[in-house]
């Protein structure tokens, strides 16, 4: 009778996540029948004219179309890569400080900036890198000429990537501290009898303890490729930096609720959602083959 209150109790703290899953993710998934349909909204759903594929024909007719899909995959690779190599680095680093207040302390304030919003961080990054902002005036210190950074296609994704590790770097550095914490002291300690050096111990019992986890990590952000953040983009970009910050979630948030072209931003929305749900099976067959990972 004990086991069975517990369990009720249980269900009951999670029915409200259920519930909002429920209404969503699961509900709105219904509505993707839209991409197959020329949707009016006066006419809803049932109403509205089946079309079958054509709007994702359309789709990849779109002069746009290619630099969307680029600008996607490009932007959320190099997070991606920049979010595995800085972690690990400032992990590596940070334990080697044998200090530990020292070290809770610097990791406290490097963790902060991932429960800041994105909202407030584009106007910081706004002011730091606008003609007369901080970055500029340095730059005029050395007698360098000022720089359009959210007018340049070629300095804007250079930002979006590297504010984008600067937020979070110290949040996914928690995960390789975890890993660092159940290597063997006594790896350490037969080293350190044979003579290895610091960076002797670092490369041949470190790197080797955070290898699985470093794999694993990288083979489950594959499921991610195709999302390259859609609140710090849309929060950060403008039209003059279209051709190189323009993604798919940013595309389809213009194409559907300002040019109201419901049955074309669905379709988009559909065609990312599939490519994704493919890249994350993908994604846990190399977890498994790879790290030994699995969720069943």
């Amino acid at each position: 009778m004990r086991t069975k209150k517990n369990g009720f109790h249980y269900n009951l703290m999670v029915l409200p996540g259920i519930v909002f899953l429920a209404l969503f993710s699961i509900v709105p998934m219904f509505y993707a029948v839209m991409a197959f349909q020329n949707f009016k909204p006066g006419r809803g759903i049932r109403g509205s004219e089946w079309v079958g594929l054509d709007n994702i024909t359309y789709l990849f007719q779109l002069p746009d179309s290619r630099q969307i899909f680029f600008n996607t995959i490009f932007l959320a690779v190099l997070k991606i890569i920049a979010n595995l190599i800085v972690p690990l680095v400032f992990a590596l680093l940070l334990n080697e400080v044998r200090q530990r207040f020292l070290r809770k302390s610097i990791q406290t304030i490097v963790y902060l900036p991932h429960f800041l919003s994105w909202v407030l961080l584009a106007t910081i990054f706004f002011d730091v890198f606008s003609l007369d902002g901080i970055v500029n005036k340095t730059f005029g210190l050395f007698g360098i000429d000022p720089v359009l950074f959210y007018a340049s296609n070629k300095w804007f994704p250079a930002i979006i990537v590297g504010t984008d590790v600067w937020k979070e770097f110290g949040f996914n550095a928690i995960v390789y501290l975890a890993a660092l914490t159940g290597i063997n002291p006594v790896l350490y300690e037969a080293a350190n009898i044979d003579g290895a050096s610091r960076f002797r111990q670092l490369w041949h019992v470190t790197l080797p303890g955070v290898r699985t986890t470093v794999v694993l990590l990288g083979t489950l952000a594959l499921g991610n490729v195709m999302n390259a953040n859609f609140d710090q983009i849309f929060n950060m970009y403008n039209p003059l930096v279209y051709q190189s910050s323009d993604i798919i979630d940013t595309y389809v948030y213009r194409v559907g609720l300002n040019d109201l072209q419901y049955s074309l931003a669905t379709a988009v929305g559909l065609f990312k959602s599939v490519v994704s749900f493919i890249l994350v099976v993908v994604s846990y067959v190399l977890a498994s083959r790879f790290a030994n990972y699995r969720i069943f």
